[in-house]
């Protein structure tokens, strides 16, 4: 069966704009064609296709990249140049930051930076008084403070805190409780070392620093658990060198002390005298009272970290 031709929309357009309602063709003469809007871009397209295929292929890849290279460096160049950084605009961001924002104080921050080295110690024996005659009873008979000087457990207090101690614990600070035993002791120093059987995961050692980088009048903080309460921070400042001290008996003179005037109380002796940069400069040994009180006037005595030192068997700095 043959077919009817196809033909295009645009070929039949043209037949019928030629004929009239008749079907008769007009004169050419008579029929005015509406120009298409399209034809400076049909034109321009074959341009423009022309010239890509005379063109050689490199060199159109060339041209294509250096329009590339141009337009980058033209978003370059309208980029603002950055304002250089001028003093005064330093000092205007420190002072919007001090008038914003609360900073640690320098005690704090030296607190901070011992913390977890330091531990309550707790000396055990037996009740001298039992509730029910005739049996023993243990009873806790001496609480102080201790510093951590190796991170393997090894830790100093004072000589006085854990002598004649049947039992020694020491409470870390993630309150962690181990038994303890007594490794070397230190008496004109006042000072003994004792070595944790149990001890937590990353205990950090407290940094040693020197008496010979402090002087009269430089602040200090204290640490320790002063009546088994804490840990407590006091803050103040050494108050001389040198300082000779009886023990409350009078049976031994401890020399060489560091005088200090932070707070400190019966429990904060063993903890670290620490400098504004955390750094350890003494235990803590003793307070001045010449009363019974046995409380705090502004007078405390620390053994200096070159003393507690050779009590560990280090090499004096």
């Amino acid at each position: 069966m043959k077919r009817a031709a196809l033909y295009s929309s645009t070929i039949r357009a043209r037949e019928h704009i030629g004929r009239g309602d008749s079907g008769e063709p007009h004169n050419s003469d008579s029929v005015q064609l509406a120009p298409s809007n399209y034809s400076h871009l049909r034109s321009a397209w074959r341009r423009i296709r022309g010239w890509l295929g005379g063109c050689n292929r490199p060199l159109l890849f060339v041209a294509i990249a250096l329009a590339a290279v141009i337009v980058l460096l033209a978003q370059i160049a309208s980029r603002p140049v950055p304002r250089e950084l001028m003093q005064e605009d330093i000092d205007r961001s420190v002072l919007h930051t001090l008038a914003t924002k609360s900073l640690p104080s320098r005690a704090a921050k030296a607190a901070e930076a011992i913390r977890q080295s330091v531990v309550r110690v707790r000396g055990f024996g037996p009740d001298p008084k039992p509730k029910k005659r005739g049996k023993k009873e243990e009873k806790e008979l001496g609480i102080g403070s201790g510093v951590v000087i190796v991170d393997q457990g090894l830790i100093l207090t004072n000589l006085h805190v854990v002598a004649g101690m049947e039992r020694v614990t020491v409470t870390f600070f993630d309150g962690l409780e181990s038994e303890a035993e007594l490794v070397s002791v230190h008496p004109e120093n006042d000072l003994a070392v004792v070595r944790a059987k149990t001890i937590p995961d990353d205990l950090p050692a407290a940094t040693l620093g020197s008496t010979r980088r402090v002087k009269v009048g430089d602040e200090v903080v204290a640490v320790g658990f002063p009546f088994g309460i804490g840990p407590s921070v006091s803050a103040g400042v050494i108050s001389g060198f040198g300082r000779e001290f009886h023990s409350a008996k009078g049976k031994r003179l401890l020399k060489g002390l560091i005088q200090f005037d932070a707070a400190a109380n019966p429990g904060n002796s063993g903890g670290p005298l620490i400098t504004m940069d955390g750094e350890l400069i003494g235990i803590v040994t003793a307070i001045l009272n010449p009363t019974d009180a046995r409380t705090f006037i502004g007078i405390g005595f620390a053994a200096t970290i070159e003393g507690a030192a050779s009590a560990f068997g280090i090499p004096p700095f």
